[in-house]
């Protein structure tokens, strides 16, 4: 297997368990970057644009891909910026922002139940389909109607796809018009020269830059190597059209294609940002600290907020134990980072970006083959590990 980029020296253990993703765990095109202290130490890519079509032509080092879900990690920078300048109370009624949300028993939801999976809305009674959520307004719309599935702050569950519609509108009035899409790419991608879009430029699509995804099945693992289960319960959550789990996922329904031009085009900041893995790495380093010479995007202050522990237990949707701060998935069995200080977000089926800050370290992976994980892809997970152990020398 051809693996292009560079590593710096003493992590070349890394490029290796880069390589066995190929080799061992069914990657048809991937890249894997990480920071440390600011400064690129691993930045690594290979495999095929297409991963149904291997003569679609090679992933390249400025191949960006959809990361679905990774994407609320960014998508959180945001509000949190907002709230840096002065411009957002985490702590106001979202109804102080949005006068159309205080319905249905949502008066007493507060801008940090959102940014926390706490609203109780993770689920549309009636569920959008992909041609309706071109139009920016029907999620905020039917959220706006939408009763919450529990008492909002008493309890927490994945927002899969609402967590978008809900950022998406307190960001366009609390910013005084400016999309989220929109302010993300003034204020932070473009300042910093990173290749991240939540709403993919004309430009950019016309390109050939971006690859495109499936979703292939895991092969099996080796013999004598562990097989990760699901636990019933989970199994059976996904399996039940009625319950919390499917309904969240399926809150678009049927399932868009993620590759199509106008879906890509469209701001969906819980699910269709794409970005380089380079990028999705140096996003987090700068949230840690100064990159390329341009001021960090954080203050202290404002990181120890976001990655503060404000969820944590039994999760409503996931139907596993999960820790969120505001915005950001937090390092946990349900998500294994570097460490306990480790915050960020896994996409569904592959992609992670995060940043450690015990370590200075920041990582991003993204991947055009979609397996059938949601928070614990094995082939980052495997990237992790052997990271972990070159960091501890």
């Amino acid at each position: 297997m051809e693996v292009h980029g560079t590593v710096a020296d003493g992590y070349e253990p890394v490029r290796e368990a880069f390589v066995r993703n190929f080799t061992e765990r069914g990657e048809k095109g991937a890249a894997l970057a990480v920071h440390r202290d600011g400064r690129t130490v691993v930045d690594l890519w290979g495999g095929t644009l297409d991963p149904a079509d291997p003569e679609a032509g090679p992933w390249r080092r400025d191949t960006a891909v959809v990361v679905r879900s990774a994407t609320k990690g960014l998508a959180a920078a945001v509000p949190h910026l907002l709230h840096q300048r002065g411009q957002l109370d985490l702590d106001a009624p979202v109804g102080a922002y949005w006068p159309q949300f205080k319905t249905a028993g949502k008066e007493r939801v507060l801008v940090r139940h959102l940014l926390a999976h706490r609203a109780g809305l993770p689920v549309l009674d009636t569920p959008l389909h992909p041609h309706e959520v071109l139009d920016p307004a029907a999620g905020p719309r039917a959220l706006a109607a939408q009763a919450p599935q529990w008492q909002p702050g008493e309890a927490h569950g994945y927002h899969a796809h609402t967590f978008g519609w809900l950022l998406a509108e307190l960001v366009l009035r609390a910013s005084g018009g400016r999309t989220l899409g929109r302010w993300f790419a003034d204020e932070i991608a473009r300042p910093l020269g990173l290749d991240l879009w939540i709403g993919l430029p004309g430009e950019v699509a016309a390109s050939g830059r971006v690859a495109r995804v499936a979703e292939l099945p895991a092969p099996a693992p080796a013999t004598g190597a562990l097989r990760m289960r699901p636990k019933r319960s989970v199994t059976e959550a996904y399996a039940d059209p009625g319950s919390l789990t499917r309904r969240a996922f399926d809150a678009i329904h049927p399932k868009p294609d993620e590759n199509d031009a106008a879906y890509r085009a469209a701001e969906l900041p819980a699910a269709n940002g794409i970005a380089t893995a380079r990028s999705l790495s140096a996003f987090y380093a700068a949230l840690l600290g100064p990159l390329l010479g341009a001021r960090r995007l954080f203050t202290p202050a404002t990181l120890t907020q976001a990655r503060s522990e404000e969820s944590e237990g039994p999760d409503r949707v996931l139907v596993i134990n999960t820790r969120f701060g505001l915005g950001y998935m937090l390092h946990g069995s349900a998500c294994p980072m570097l460490g306990p200080d480790s915050f960020g977000h896994p996409g569904r089926g592959g992609s992670l970006g995060f940043a450690d800050p015990e370590t200075g370290t920041s990582f991003g992976y993204v991947t055009n083959t979609l397996h059938r994980s949601v928070t614990n892809d094995p082939r980052p997970q495997s990237l992790i590990r052997t990271l972990r152990t070159v960091l501890r020398g």
